[in-house]
Parts: C-alpha cells; structure tokens; sequence
C-alpha cells in the first residue's frame, strides 16, 4: 500500500502595526470646507501625498448619498480616505470605506505600575544618523534628536520638541500628544512643514530671510512663529 503525505499546512502569521493618519472634521457649508481643502493643496500640492486620513463626520449630518460624494470629493483631490468615524453604521454602504473605532489623538496612555528594579520607559528619542529620505521617526513620548539631518520627505513626529543638529528638510512634527510648548530647533531650515500641537506652516509660509539659517519654531497662542536661532 502506498501511503501518502498529507501536505503541511501553513499558519498565518500576523502581526499589529500602527500609522499617524491625518483626521478631518468637516464642518458645514460643506462646500466652504472643501475650499478650505483646496486653499491648503494650492499652498503644498504633496501635503497630504501617501498620508491616509480618517473622515469624522459627528460634527455633521449627512445622508448616506451625500456621505458618498463627499468622499468622492475628497478622493478626486488625490486624498487617499482610510475609513469613517462618529456615523452611524447603519448608512455605511458597501461602497463607502469602513467604520473605524478606537482611534486615539495619540495620547500616551498610563503605563501599569511597574517593579521597583524595571527600567522606567525612555522620554527622549536619540538619533546618531540622519534620516533619510522616505523614513519616518514616530516617538510620541518625549523629545526627539537627531545628530544628523533630515532629509526631503522624510518625516519626525514627537510627542516633545524636536531638535536637528543639521539641515531640515521634509517634516516636523512636534507636540503630538497636546503639547504647546513643544518647539522645533534645527540648525538649517529647509522643511516642508513645520507642526505643532496641530498648528502648521507649510515651506511657502516661511519668511524668506530664514532660509539655509538655524531656527527655531513655537506656539504663541494658536500662531506658529519661527525666527532665527542666534
């Protein structure tokens, strides 16, 4: 009797991992939103490229039609929509992306208490090499330094103030976690954005006169100023 093998099954192997979507909250006249949308792609064309978003939609209410061409709105400005909160899963169709759930504004959560001999978690994030074009540096817990530069499209989003010991180009984001007195330092401004605590300036904003110079970056109330490092 010849007896055959049977073949080994496989298992899947997963495994979690999170991203740093951009949120939005349209509010109405829709169409007065949308313009708000466009005023902001007309100053950086490539803000929101590869970024996904997350459309919130509690501080409105829409049909499941008007749902739909609102997210064929966003989409048709190459804006790529991730899934959709605060609606009712009753008029999620089938075309629509999916209801989202859990999110979080990137709020550090309470750590359980620990051993006395456990290592309490780092609060500042050291960089020894520059990050390179197309990275991303995510470190919601503290500062962020980097020895280096930072490249064109390279991104660094920090829970703290973020500090570059070379040039500055791509993005920089600092005070994620509700810090407004979070600040951006570097030694050479090229960025493409600057953010903190959510407030932004996009390359185009910034005075001429900072260019290829050390500066610094903070809140004053809800409006980002940026100045020479002296």
């Amino acid at each position: 009797m010849i007896s055959t093998a049977e073949p080994t099954r496989q298992q899947v192997r997963l495994r979690g991992r999170s991203y740093v979507a951009f949120v939005f909250s349209p509010v109405v006249p829709i169409i007065g939103w949308l313009e708000e949308i466009d005023a902001t792609l007309a100053r950086s064309p490539n803000f929101f490229v590869g970024k996904p978003v997350v459309l919130d939609l509690s501080a409105v209410e829409l049909s499941p039609t008007a749902i739909t061409h609102l997210v064929n709105s966003i989409e048709q400005r190459n804006i790529r929509v991730l899934g959709l909160e605060g609606v009712d899963a009753s008029v999620v169709t089938p075309s629509l992306p999916p209801l989202l759930r859990g999110g979080r504004h990137c709020m550090v959560q309470p750590a359980e208490p620990e051993k006395a001999a456990a290592r309490p978690p780092p609060t500042s994030l050291l960089l020894d090499s520059p990050v390179r074009s197309g990275q991303s540096v995510i470190f919601t817990e503290g500062d962020v330094t980097v020895l280096g530069s930072v490249g064109s499209g390279a991104e660094i989003v920090a829970g703290g103030s973020i500090h570059v010991y070379g040039t500055l180009r791509g993005r920089a984001m600092a005070g994620v976690n509700g810090n407004s007195s979070a600040r951006i330092y570097c030694q050479k401004i090229e960025a493409e954005l600057l953010a903190i605590d959510g407030f932004y300036q996009t390359a185009e904003e910034f005075d001429a006169a900072l260019r290829n110079r050390p500066a610094q970056a903070w809140l004053e109330g809800d409006t980002m100023r940026i100045t020479p490092l002296n």
